[in-house]
């Protein structure tokens, strides 16, 4: 009998740190203002519009998930459905007779309220037996109402001087699910889920534009599947005997990797947007700042720098905006140094006794970090790299600046540039050493016209030792 319940809290936990992330992203964007250009488009991943809207709008109503598992005896399949309800929020001001006005603002003392769509959090919970959902496609629908929320606006004094309004229209949607078994050696079955929007609202004129349809949408829409006794296969990596019916799984709109603890598969999150298996927050993240086309660094820095009246405007646009001002405004020193950079790779080096702070300057610090006497670009060195003089040995000929080297790429590289040269002479210009010991060597074509402007302005092409092959010596 298929149920609707509370999850085990456990089993999602750190899957929905990620979850949450993809939930709200660019959920609003810097600098965190209602007025800026970036915040007037927003919710581009996983919006699932009202079928009426989608054919003419190159939008799509569904979101469909097929997964390989291999359930253990009774399993049950745990399903959380998550996305935000868009609700319309206006802003009133209080007039002198008790009635009110829609403004286009409200200035008050900390922040500017102004119009603004909100994401309220939806979730959908169910839990079905695995041996259910072979029998047949099990579907539950469910409905969000519509509603209006009033929550007053008051001054220092207590007096109401306005309020906010907001008010959200009815979306309706169903998940189905079925599993079929595979004709593969093991007890494996594939897993289909589909999401849908099946809202029976229809644009109220010709060319309303895709704001009217967003309050009926279901907006960053993604799945969280848990089995209670089995494991999923990795879609990106999937063992040799289920490479074919993996990539015979058709997923629409979405995008499904194993989330949860490293190690484990026994959760799937099906994304809108495309991750790795086991996405994870960096440790160095300081919070949600909802624009993951920046850095963080970048953002904390630039929304710091944002004038007082930008800052009030930003915190007077959403909660969600106001805790990223905050979180800047009074993030220490120490925090913000964390987010100058982190080399996780360097723990080879140091070892698994190494601090959990593994910001370059640090590592450094430590005496068990591998340190070279000096290094090679360290002008302390007496044989400090000269790119003009150097000169290094290949297939018995030292070659440098002015050598002659028959370019034969195809050893190392597929640049299609590169496979263009193949067999053709060129001239060294220099020869190059970079930060990781490797050599280069910048060259320039003979019988390019432009080897004399390339040459002047320092736009050489590189290749490395084992892709060429030297002529002569000048």
């Amino acid at each position: 009998m298929t149920t609707t319940s509370s999850l085990p809290t456990s089993r999602f936990d750190v899957a929905r740190q990620v979850a949450d992330a993809v939930l709200f992203e660019g959920y609003v964007l810097y600098p965190y203002r209602a007025s800026a250009a970036k915040n007037r488009l927003r919710w581009q991943f996983g919006v699932l519009v009202p079928p009426a809207w989608a054919p003419a709008h190159e939008e799509h109503s569904f979101q469909r998930t097929e997964i390989v598992m291999e359930p253990r005896g009774e399993a049950t399949l745990a399903v959380e459905l998550r996305f935000l309800h868009a609700r319309r929020r206006t802003v009133q001001e209080a007039r002198a007779d008790g009635s009110f006005a829609e403004v286009a603002e409200l200035q008050l003392p900390d922040r500017v309220l102004v119009p603004w769509d909100e994401g309220a959090e939806e979730r959908i919970d169910m839990t079905v037996p695995v041996a259910e959902l072979e029998a047949g496609e099990v579907s539950l629908p469910f409905a969000r109402p519509a509603g209006e929320e009033t929550e007053p606006v008051v001054d220092a004094d207590g007096r109401e001087i306005g309020r906010l309004v907001r008010r959200s229209e009815r979306i309706d949607g169903v998940l189905r699910l079925r599993a079929e078994e595979l004709g593969v050696p093991y007890r494996a079955l594939k897993l289909t889920a589909v999401v849908e929007n099946t809202s029976a609202w229809t644009p109220p004129r010709q060319g309303a534009d895709r704001d009217a349809a967003l309050p009926h949408s279901l907006v960053a829409a993604h799945l969280l599947l848990g089995l209670s006794a089995g494991s999923f296969l990795s879609m990106t990596d999937p063992p040799e005997w289920a490479k074919g019916v993996v990539a015979d799984c058709a997923n629409r709109h979405t995008w499904p990797v194993l989330a949860g603890e490293p190690g484990r598969a026994d959760v799937v999150l099906s994304s809108p947007i495309i991750l790795e298996d086991h996405p994870a927050i960096a440790p160095e993240s300081i919070g949600a700042m909802y624009d993951a086309t920046e850095i963080d660094e970048i953002l904390a820095l630039r929304t710091a720098a944002l004038t007082d009246q930008e800052k009030r405007e930003a915190r007077g646009t959403d909660a969600r905006a106001a805790a990223v001002i905050d979180l800047a405004d009074t993030m220490p020193p120490e925090v913000l140094d964390r987010l100058h950079g982190a080399v996780r790779a360097l723990r080879e080096i140091t070892g698994p006794d190494a601090p959990a702070d593994d910001r370059i300057p640090e590592l450094w610090e430590e005496e068990a970090v591998f340190k070279p006497d000096t290094p090679w670009w360290d002008p302390a060195r007496d044989d400090t790299a000269d790119p003009a003089r150097d000169r290094i040995p290949i297939d018995g000929v030292l070659v440098g600046v002015g050598s002659r080297v028959l370019l034969r790429p195809g050893l190392r590289r597929t640049d299609a540039q590169d496979l263009f040269l193949q067999g053709h002479t060129a001239l060294v210009e220099a020869v190059l050493h970079d930060v990781d010991g490797g050599v280069h060597l910048a060259v320039t074509v003979e019988g390019d016209p432009g080897a004399d402007i390339r040459r002047e302005q320092g736009r050489f092409l590189y290749f490395q030792p084992d892709e060429v092959a030297p002529l002569e010596v000048r």
